[in-house]
């Protein structure tokens, strides 16, 4: 081995860096369109209606008290009450009012316009984008004026 002060000196001649800076390039551009369109279609629901058939039942028979408004089955009874005046004042159940609810569905179409949008994406290639990305279905690639945007 030999001693430290009798091996070769090494001097630096020339030492090498790297500096990458990055500019901004557009290479293209986008243009997004869209378009409302119409169409008429017929819309189908069903309907529940409800009818009601009143029929007048005559009773003419004398009662101790008002009688409450009740159901039996699908049949409201409502009673009519009417006072009499004879030697002595008494209630006679003139007639009752029946009411009874039918159902019946139907099937309606109703007209009705509907909307929908549909969206056109067109890519412009720019002049002097390097790798000059353009989408063949844009049509021809667009020549600018601008300078390039840098960072």
């Amino acid at each position: 081995m030999t001693p430290p002060d009798e091996r070769d000196a090494v001097i630096p001649l020339h030492d090498e860096s790297v500096t990458v800076d990055k500019q901004r390039v557009d290479r293209s551009r986008v243009r997004v369109t869209t378009r409302v369109s119409e169409r008429e279609a017929l819309v189908r629901d069903t309907l529940d209606h409800e009818d009601a058939i009143v029929t007048r039942v005559p009773v003419d028979r004398e009662i101790d008290a008002y009688p409450d408004v009740r159901q039996e089955g699908d049949v409201t009874v409502i009673p009519l009450v009417e006072e009499v005046l004879v030697v002595e004042r008494r209630l006679v159940l003139r007639e009752e009012i029946h009411v009874r609810k039918t159902k019946r569905t139907t099937e309606v179409e109703q007209p009705v316009t509907l909307r929908s949008e549909q969206a056109t994406v067109e890519r412009i290639a720019l002049e002097g984008g390097a790798g000059r990305d353009h989408d063949a279905a844009s049509g021809p690639p667009t020549a600018t004026t601008q300078p390039p945007f840098e960072e």
